[in-house]
C-alpha cells in the first residue's frame, strides 16, 4: 500500500488523502499515510480543511532517483 501510494504520487504530484484510487478503510489508509510521513517519504500539510500530501522533495536532493528505483524495481 504504501508503495501504491508514494506511485500515485510521483505520477500524479500532489493530492488529497481522497483523491488515492486505494480500496482500503480509512483508518488503514490514515496509518500508511503516517508513517510515510514518520519517515520521510512524504509531506502532509492542510490547507483549510484538506490535506495535501506530496513527495518529500528533500528526500529526492539527499537520494537522487532513489524513489523512482523503488517504483520501477516494484513492477518487475
Amino acid at each position: 500500500m504504501r508503495l501504491e501510494i508514494v506511485r500515485q504520487l510521483d505520477e500524479e504530484g500532489e493530492k488529497t488523502c481522497g483523491m488515492f484510487s486505494i480500496e482500503m478503510p480509512k483508518s488503514s489508509l490514515s496509518h500508511h499515510f503516517r508513517t510515510l510521513r514518520e519517515s520521510g517519504v512524504i509531506l502532509s500539510e492542510s490547507r483549510g480543511t484538506t490535506i495535501m500530501n506530496r513527495q518529500w522533495k528533500d528526500l529526492e536532493a539527499s537520494f537522487p532517483g532513489m524513489i523512482r528505483a523503488i517504483i520501477a524495481g516494484s513492477k518487475l
